[in-house]
């Protein structure tokens, strides 16, 4: 059975918080997001340590898919000693009118008895012209996600992508290397 910890709960009350930050340096995002084709899996390749993501996980990702009132199914999962965690959520544009990859995600706590919803920010920082490798990041500069479709990238995209949020201010130094195996875990409707 999965387990849907308390971790997951925090952190919606934290970006909650978080979001509403102020920041100095002004943030550049994706301009046109192609959602269509941000959907499908993303598996972490790097990211600043928070207290809502378990330090010891591994295989983390996210399932993005596109629901038919242009919303997104967000389903981020890890794995610690063999055991499935997961929360799920639902993503959608910040502004509907703007061209700019700034988005919402919106969870509910507790995810056993859904009843408080928590909203956070997902921005787009970069997406490479394939749609194969992003940054994601938000207003705060407290967050910071390093995504690939591929569970393992080559180290000079890595560094690019490394680049790519110092760029937007983010201290790279924080980040740590998510743990990812050679052959990822099925999905939950394969037998986890």
């Amino acid at each position: 059975m999965a387990e849907r910890p308390m971790r997951h709960c925090l952190f919606l009350l934290a970006s909650l918080l978080l979001t509403t930050v102020a920041t100095s340096n002004a943030t550049t995002v994706v301009k046109n997001l192609d959602l269509k084709r941000y959907m499908g899996r993303w598996y972490e390749i790097a990211r600043f340590p928070t207290f809502f993501e378990k330090s010891n996980a591994v295989d983390t990702r996210a399932t993005y898919t596109l629901n038919d009132n242009g919303t997104v199914h967000v389903l981020n999962e890890d794995f610690v000693d063999g055991k499935r965690s997961y929360v799920e959520g639902i993503a959608y544009k910040a502004d509907p009118k703007s061209d700019e990859a700034k988005l919402k995600v919106k969870f509910y706590v507790p995810p056993s008895v859904p009843i408080f919803p928590v909203i956070g920010d997902y921005w787009v920082l970069y997406i490479d012209q394939d749609y194969q490798n992003a940054v994601v990041g938000g207003p705060t500069k407290i967050f910071l996600w390093i995504l690939s479709r591929k569970s393992h990238i080559d180290d000079a995209t890595y560094k690019e992508l490394v680049e790519k949020a110092k760029n937007e201010g983010y201290d790279v130094s924080k980040l740590r290397k998510t743990p990812q195996s050679e052959k990822p875990p099925p999905a939950a409707e394969e037998g986890v």
